[in-house]
């Protein structure tokens, strides 16, 4: 579908996603080679926006698994069906007379019954979480697995037959194998060192938080009611705060969000008592907020990017 390392950066920047060359060589490289990306980086720097717009520009349903710590394989792979189960169980029981009526001998009998009972562990009664769901489409998806990082160890080891095979077993029926290949992304905030053996199955990308060039493209994309010369005010405070020490340093969809409450509020310039009174909306500490404010209170409007 796409022949070029450009063609992935216009299809992202069509679905409102400025990617570097390096993440669109990076995605470039895992289309054609059918390998997963694993993007890490600080929380809030666009890896999981990048598998949205991925999903998006290559016409592919997402289909994401949220992982957290005592994530297992039932709630990322299969479940039963135990609700329907109950029910066969209730039909075989009226109609289990019928199944018995004409067998010859008791061994036939206990064969009829036996081939009721492997319907109980069967597709029918499966059901697809988000894993399962990704290998058993009919069509190619995207499947993202998101904060990798949070799942235990234990998870991280029972990707690697999905990641290396795309294929899976389950006891009860046997291996069941992609029927076409997703697409799939891994992302990690750096909470854990990830092991080595799902490192080399994926294509590595690490995600920065953005330049102040790439930052303003982003939300001129994004906010593009927003006066031109507000958006580099913004821009110029958000890239000052995260070189400040903070508990969490503002990510890019949270300088889309002030940009966005500025709207909202008509605000035409920056100035020091709008910057205060929507601060919350980047910091969440209070211990941020007010180091923010005594950063920059009382500064020249060169220095916090204020006019």
């Amino acid at each position: 579908m796409f022949n070029k390392v450009s063609q992935i950066t216009d299809a992202l920047a069509g679905q409102q996603y400025i990617a570097s060359d390096e993440i669109s060589t990076v995605v470039f490289l895992a289309d054609r080679m059918g390998k997963p990306i694993l993007a890490e980086g600080p929380a809030g720097v666009g890896k999981t926006e990048l598998a949205k717009a991925w999903a998006g520009a290559s016409g592919r349903e997402l289909i994401r698994l949220q992982c957290y710590e005592g994530l297992d394989e039932a709630k990322a792979l299969y479940e039963w069906e135990y609700s329907k189960q109950m029910l066969y169980t209730q039909l075989l029981r009226d109609k289990i007379s019928q199944v018995m009526a004409d067998a010859p001998s008791l061994s036939t009998a206990a064969d009829r019954l036996a081939a009721e009972e492997n319907v109980f562990f069967s597709m029918r009664f499966l059901l697809p979480r988000p894993l399962l769901r990704a290998l058993m489409s009919e069509k190619p998806v995207v499947l993202l697995i998101d904060e990798i990082d949070r799942a235990d160890a234990e998870f991280e080891a029972f990707l690697l037959e999905i990641l290396s095979d795309f294929q899976v077993s389950v006891p009860e029926i046997g291996t069941l194998k992609a029927k076409t290949q997703p697409a799939v992304v891994l992302t990690s905030n750096n909470t854990r060192e990830l092991s080595e053996a799902l490192k080399r199955r994926a294509l590595y990308l690490y995600i920065d938080y953005p330049t102040m060039e790439s930052e303003l493209n982003i939300v001129k994309m994004r906010v593009p009611d927003l006066a031109p010369t507000v958006v580099r005010q913004v821009v110029e405070v958000v890239q000052r705060l995260r070189q400040m020490d903070l508990k969490k340093s503002p990510s890019v969809a949270e300088t889309v969000d002030w940009a966005k409450a500025l709207v909202a509020i008509n605000a035409r310039y920056l100035d020091e008592k709008t910057l205060n009174d929507t601060l919350t909306v980047i910091l969440k500490h209070e211990s941020d907020i007010q180091r923010a404010r005594r950063a920059l209170s009382g500064k020249s409007t060169r220095d916090v990017g204020l006019r």
